[in-house]
């Protein structure tokens, strides 16, 4: 495995113009060290109380969803051997009563493994942005989001949107994987996920290589590092990466920017497998033919050149009526009985 690249701190206009076009993973040493709610006491016991305490200090009371599995789970939240259920059951609580019983749990040598992920900072701990900005995001562009548990495991997905992540407290391993090696993921369902999106059914902290013979292959391509307190990491759309959170009280919190819309390229990849991957095979390459001069060739922006402007329609250049108009095209075809 390779070290994920290090930089220093860039200015936001410095990552948009050099940093985020290389597409790849980068580490940001310190990024939030000057946060108020990562600058507690050096003892690791000081700096989880302090933090439970200022959840609850900041917390709306809102409910949000609680991952909990059994401790024979030893914090990997996955799907039952059959795969047709999970590990894990969900709860509804306030991240004040999730910091409570972290709290109850740091003792316990053999806990359950609790998780809240994604939840929203304006909604369930108002003023947590204000009170610790995130420089590389710009305002109003993308929600700040919390991750809170203990000694977990987020099985290996990639995310659709470009993804900033800052540990507050603990330690989280990243193990990521270019997104070209799919083929050696071993990809489970599609349509019924852990939390959201797919997810490698191979386990990279004891992969079962004789069931997964070819993610040797994604091995030897991983990047990985380690986050402590203050250091954010950088993750580009469609990058797999695993995460985990190794202490008794570990956060997070994450910024996804640049959102697909509507599902982007995933919708239409699985809407592919049911009009494409099951034709013959001559039809299937005549297909993809269509695919690399629409959406794939150096060349397809400008496919549509030859075509005057005004008539150009769901093949025109971007903008908000073009992407109207490709919405209002597909949901007529979709409907059309």
């Amino acid at each position: 495995m390779t070290p994920v690249e290090e930089i220093e701190l860039p200015s936001r206009a410095q990552f948009e113009a050099e940093l985020r076009p290389l597409y790849r993973p980068l580490v940001i040493r310190g990024a939030a060290l000057h946060w108020p709610i990562v600058d507690p006491p050096s003892d690791r016991e000081g700096r989880q109380e302090r933090l439970l305490a200022a959840i609850e200090r900041f917390d709306s009371g809102a409910q949000t969803d609680i991952m909990v599995a059994p401790p024979e789970a030893k914090g990997r939240f996955f799907y039952t051997p059959d795969v047709r259920g999970f590990n894990f059951r969900r709860e509804r609580a306030s991240l004040s009563q999730l910091a409570q019983l972290l709290g109850k749990l740091i003792d316990d040598p053999n806990p359950p493994a609790v998780y809240a992920g994604a939840a929203a900072a304006g909604q369930h701990l108002p003023g947590f942005e204000a009170n610790n900005p995130f420089e590389l995001v710009e305002p109003g562009q993308s929600a700040a989001r919390i991750w809170l548990g203990n000694a977990t495991q987020v099985a290996t997905h990639f995310d659709l949107s470009d993804n900033f992540a800052v540990v507050v407290e603990g330690k989280r391993r990243f193990t990521l994987f270019p997104p070209d090696t799919i083929d050696d993921l071993y990809v489970g369902p599609l349509d019924v996920t852990l939390a959201g999106q797919p997810v490698s059914m191979v386990d990279p902290l004891a992969p079962d290589l004789e069931r997964y013979p070819r993610f040797t292959r994604a091995q030897d391509r991983a990047l990985v590092t380690e986050l402590e307190p203050g250091d954010a990491i950088y993750i580009p759309t469609l990058w797999w990466h695993h995460v985990t959170a190794s202490a008794q009280v570990n956060m997070l919190v994450n910024y996804w920017h640049n959102d697909a819309q509507h599902g982007g390229g995933f919708v239409a990849m699985v809407h592919a497998v049911m009009s494409i991957r099951d034709l013959p095979q001559p039809h299937r390459e005549a297909w993809k033919s269509w695919f690399d001069h629409m959406v794939f060739a150096p060349e397809a922006p400008r496919s549509a050149d030859h075509i005057p402007d005004p008539a150009r329609g769901v093949t025109g250049p971007p903008s908000p009526e073009r992407d109207a108009r490709i919405r209002q095209f597909i949901a007529r075809v979709l409907t059309r009985s």
